[in-house]
């Protein structure tokens, strides 16, 4: 079903791992098909698709064993931890998406690209690391990491937390090879986690680095690099808001890029949830991109059709 439309779809860890309660691989697969069925929703509705994803969760988790196997076994580098979330989240979803594009007669490739983003190696960021990573802690437990080089902050009076830098995206290193499977009608998954961020260094070669990709910033580096004609951001909420959770809630259908400036500058949308994201559309726009739509995973496919969803676009034209 070849289409010349593309949309670059960001999936968020809900999409992942539904109920906090129950991260086990198990509930993992229910989740990762119910969001391949969207996916494949939006392919029969006629666009040809490329996926990125989160990882916190599961950026967790090896933080975790990796505390818990210190005694025996060698740690692993936040670099190095990307690639693996990228392999495995990649191949959950390439499994799934197979077997759902079988069962509705697609015939269409999938694969996963793992895929490093560089970053300035001078991004003010470096000197102010504030992405949470990891489980909370007690401020016992704080002191151990210090003395191990992280930097630990209280986050939000929940308890301590490592924090990593979380610098601007500057360029997608295997640009060339996704849109090469783009225009062959694979369905791409790639950019995991933002990207696994590289610098490089005095001599020009790529070197991992300790710091952690915005996912929605990634995902609109790589959009615009695409030239996407859609960039989607699938997330908890079913429509963009002003005065989120207050009796003033105002749902939004359509937004310009001025609106969308103007809301943020206002403060309208929360730092770590829905701000990332608007930043994220704002950048698409701004370097070309012709329209950015946010809803949850269920409303994709009547998002797409003009039912629901917020779309923003450069202007009201």
């Amino acid at each position: 079903m070849p289409s010349a439309r593309t949309a670059v779809i960001a999936i968020g860890g809900n999409s992942l791992i539904k109920n906090k309660n129950k991260p086990q691989i198990e509930h993992q697969w229910d989740a990762v098909y119910e969001t391949a069925g969207h996916i494949v929703d939006m392919m029969l509705a006629g666009w040809r698709v490329v996926i990125t994803h989160g990882n916190g969760p599961q950026v967790g988790f090896i933080l975790r064993r990796n505390e818990l196997a210190a005694p025996e076994v060698h740690t692993t580098p936040m670099d190095v931890i990307g690639a693996d979330t990228q392999g495995s989240i990649g191949y959950m979803l390439q499994q799934a998406l197979n077997n759902q594009l079988r069962a509705a007669g697609i015939r269409r490739g999938v694969a996963t690209v793992v895929t490093q983003v560089l970053v300035d190696r001078h991004d003010p960021a470096f000197e102010n690391p504030s992405k949470g990573i990891g489980g909370f802690m007690t401020k016992e437990d704080a002191q151990k990491f210090i003395e191990q080089g992280w930097t630990v902050l209280e986050d939000a009076g929940r308890g301590y937390r490592r924090m990593v830098a979380s610098p601007i995206p500057i360029d997608i290193i295997e640009l060339d090879a996704i849109n090469t499977l783009v225009e062959k009608n694979f369905v791409i998954i790639c950019v995991g986690g933002g990207g696994i961020p590289v610098i490089r260094d005095e001599d020009g070669c790529l070197r991992g680095i300790n710091a952690v990709i915005d996912k929605d910033r990634g995902t609109s580096l790589l959009a615009t690099g695409l030239k996407a004609d859609l960039f989607v951001i699938s997330t908890a909420v079913e429509k963009v808001a002003l005065n989120f959770n207050t009796p003033q809630q105002q749902d939004l259908d359509h937004m310009t890029l001025a609106e969308t400036k103007q809301y943020l500058a206002e403060g309208h949308f929360a730092p770590g949830s829905m701000k990332p994201k608007m930043e994220a559309v704002v950048e698409f726009l701004e370097k070309g991109g012709p329209k950015a739509l946010i809803t949850n995973p269920e409303n994709i496919a009547r998002a797409l059709r003009g039912e629901t969803g917020t779309v923003i676009t450069p202007t009201s034209g």
